[in-house]
């Protein structure tokens, strides 16, 4: 099975992904890792997610990190791309939102600024604060809406903020991050200065916001387990999340 490319960095999602439904990483698919970087190819992940996901997986592991979609990069200990939402844009978004009884909330710096009780929804967030947005201030890494009637989606698509765009998940959550902040941009930004070229990356996703992540790369793999409208949009198809399947593809095709 023929590469598009030589490999220099590999870009994996995390959820779903790399990791397993406990949302651990196997011994094996470590060993592949520390065998990769042995061999000088630069590794980087992509996650909605924020600074959670370095307590899932070891930053050290990494060349680099794309949090929130893209709207953050990290490149050596070093912030080196950033797009956020300002509140004069989002506040009334949010609040109309909650009006219509969405469960809402803003991500800022690792805080989730919410209506709801977000650690209802998950135990590994930063910290959560309930509002009702009155007096909300800073720059959104992201907002976020759960989707969990009909019409609702119709109606955060047609309330976006200006220069914002809508990623839907396979959970039904809808987040919203400014127009610039894409996985496919983050990761642009890691390898121009890393110095490779897109045709030299290869990408693992398996939901619908790793769709342009994966055609960014010059090669690009789908997970067994990922969505269907995910595999069309890749050039191969691994192993599931469950079955080491991004070890086990780099094992067999790379290594």
């Amino acid at each position: 099975m023929a590469l598009n490319g030589p490999v220099k960095m590999i870009v994996v999602d995390l959820d779903d992904t790399l990791l397993q439904t406990d949302k651990t990483v196997s011994s094996y698919t470590y060993a592949v890792f520390s065998h990769i970087r042995k061999l000088g190819i630069k590794l980087v992940y992509a996650t909605a997610r924020g600074t959670s996901a370095s307590r899932m997986i070891p930053n050290e592991l990494f060349d680099g990190f794309v949090c929130h979609n893209g709207a953050k990069v990290h490149w050596q200990e070093r912030l080196i791309y950033q797009r956020g939402i300002h509140p004069e844009s989002y506040v009334s978004f949010l609040k109309k939102l909650s009006d219509y009884g969405l469960k809402v909330a803003a991500e800022i710096d690792e805080i989730h600024y919410a209506n709801f009780d977000v650690w209802e929804k998950w135990d590994n967030i930063g910290g959560c604060v309930i509002t009702d947005y009155t007096n909300i201030e800073g720059v959104a890494d992201k907002l976020y809406a759960f989707v969990e009637a009909p019409g609702q989606l119709d109606l955060i698509q047609s309330s976006l903020p200006l220069k914002t765009h809508l990623k839907l998940a396979r959970d039904m959550l809808a987040m919203v991050m400014h127009e610039e902040a894409q996985k496919s941009l983050g990761v642009k930004a890691l390898a121009n200065a890393m110095g490779i070229g897109r045709e030299n990356i290869l990408g693992f996703g398996d939901d619908l916001n790793d769709i342009d992540l994966l055609h960014y790369c010059g090669t690009s793999v789908a997970m067994g387990n990922a969505l269907e409208d995910v595999k069309a949009a890749a050039d191969h198809i691994a192993g599931t999340n469950n079955e080491d399947g991004i070890a086990r593809w780099l094992k067999e095709h790379l290594l």
